[in-house]
């Protein structure tokens, strides 16, 4: 876990979150946020709220009230304790991309398998940047669809030790997530105490939360295990084209959002969730890495502060097919607001490519380098009467040079951040060596570090009780 310990790049003015506060508070009494699940509805009832069919108008200062009862931050507990994180405040922790049905290794781009999966798994807790796999790293399509969300928990759980995502395509994979956790760490009560899954819950943007995540909601609300409620916004499809008009509309779902979560169990966490790009106008594709979704992504990070939340945005984000220069500077395009804002959970942050549809070997790796020089720039810089290096300049007098002085003897193995990936090589020993491009390097990485890894130890009784669990659920659910 990175803590982030720079001053915030705040971006809104004290005139522009007061009109942008205006805009919400009318599109959630006015528009109003539909909720497709009844019991959604008649927790909002019960709290004096107007429904009318599947739309709820939501008063602004209860929903105010709801959202003051959330945690500011919260600890998330690992199978390790020494991976697991503080969520909120100037901590960031960084999960691997998420969702995506294919793959692709080299020049081959194909449906993801239950084998990628556990390969992503694996590089997640290979690479120390990483907090986490995430969740669907990426999708086992080769497994059954009613029971794959049983192998990815236990793929999680079993090859690596650091923090993970729960299953949100329904309440019933919620609620195995949350018997597997269990199982896990010994109790329902030892994961209430500690939250120990975290979890996407996205909004059908515009305005609408469907039936299956809210089901999920329910099941991980209800385990006091935190949510991040996320509207997913492309500004042309999703909400009106303008940054402001799309922000308000954010505020109003996640907010929305939120105070149900509160409804459920008070005083459960939960994440103000944020993800924000745009749409090409002229052939309707989404795009990423976009100076508007960067601006949006700072913005975010203030209005969460104004809350009094933690939030969830960024990460490495591409339109582009393959890692190749597009895959590297949209994705900095990103993470590096990622950064300026103090995101407290970054999701997507290794392995994005082509608009989220494809989980990237090599790109994992460019992205993972991303993230480590990220962290490095990013950490505060300490000024004392040694880093001033006074008695280096008594050496070396005018006009010398420093490579042999004191100073840098005793510096020179650890004073300068050296990345993982990059080529300095000067051209000749770079031809020499193979001419290899970025992604070839990559590729280099990511197949060394699976052969090098070695599963992290766990207890076999409470492996082989993650493994009956599995086989007696798989069966019951039909596959």
């Amino acid at each position: 876990m990175f803590r982030n310990q720079m001053p915030r790049y705040e971006i809104l003015s004290a005139e522009a979150l007061e009109t942008l506060d205006k805009g919400w508070r009318r599109l959630m009494t006015e528009i109003g946020v539909e909720f497709m699940d009844d019991r959604a509805l008649e927790l909002f009832r019960k709290a004096g709220q107007r429904v009318e069919d599947r739309a709820v108008f939501l008063d602004p200062d209860f929903v105010l009230e709801q959202v003051a009862k959330a945690p500011r931050e919260f600890d998330l507990q690992a199978r390790n304790p020494d991976h697991s994180v503080h969520i909120g405040g100037d901590s960031m922790a960084f999960g691997a991309v998420y969702g995506p049905p294919f793959v692709r290794e080299g020049d081959v781009r194909r449906d993801g398998t239950l084998e990628d999966f556990k390969n992503f798994a694996r590089l997640s807790q290979s690479f120390p940047v990483l907090d986490s796999a995430g969740g669907v790293v990426t999708e086992p399509n080769d497994t059954p669809l009613d029971s794959r969300h049983l192998d990815m928990v236990y793929a999680l759980q079993t090859l690596t030790d650091k923090i993970y995502m729960g299953n949100v395509v329904s309440g019933t994979n919620a609620a195995d997530t949350i018997a597997m956790t269990e199982i896990l760490f010994g109790s329902r009560e030892a994961i209430e105490e500690t939250p120990a899954i975290i979890s996407l819950i996205n909004c059908n943007s515009p305005l609408r939360w469907d039936d299956r995540m809210l089901e999920a909601q329910f099941e991980y609300s209800a385990a006091n295990q935190p949510v991040v409620l996320t509207p997913f916004i492309l500004m042309g499809a999703m909400s009106p084209v303008t940054i402001p008009a799309a922000l308000v509309q954010q505020i109003t779902e996640a907010l929305s959002g939120i105070a149900l979560s509160q409804l459920i169990r008070p005083g459960c966490p939960v994440v103000f969730g944020s993800f924000l790009s745009n749409i090409d106008m002229q052939s309707g594709s989404p795009t990423f890495g976009t100076p508007e979704s960067g601006i949006g992504l700072l913005c975010t990070g203030q209005i969460a502060r104004h809350f009094g939340l933690p939030f969830r945005t960024g990460g490495g984000l591409t339109s582009s097919q393959v890692p190749d220069a597009q895959a590297g500077y949209e994705a900095l395009m990103t993470l590096l607001p990622t950064f300026l804002a103090g995101t407290n959970w970054v999701m997507h942050s290794a392995g994005w490519l082509e608009g989220g549809l494809v989980a990237g070997f090599e790109k994992f790796v460019i992205d993972a380098q991303i993230v480590e020089m990220l962290q490095h720039e990013f950490t505060p810089l300490e000024i004392d009467e040694d880093s001033m290096a006074f008695g280096a300049h008594e050496e070396v007098g005018h006009g010398g040079h420093f490579l042999g002085a004191m100073h840098t003897m005793e510096r020179f193995r650890t004073c300068f951040y050296r990345p993982f990936l990059n080529s300095s090589d000067n051209y000749e020993r770079w031809m020499r060596n193979g001419a290899k491009d970025t992604a070839v390097r990559a590729a280099e990485i990511y197949k060394q570090k699976l052969e090098d890894y070695e599963p992290p130890p766990i207890d076999e009784a409470v492996r082989q009780e993650l493994e009956e669990y599995v086989v007696r659920r798989r069966a019951e659910l039909g596959d």
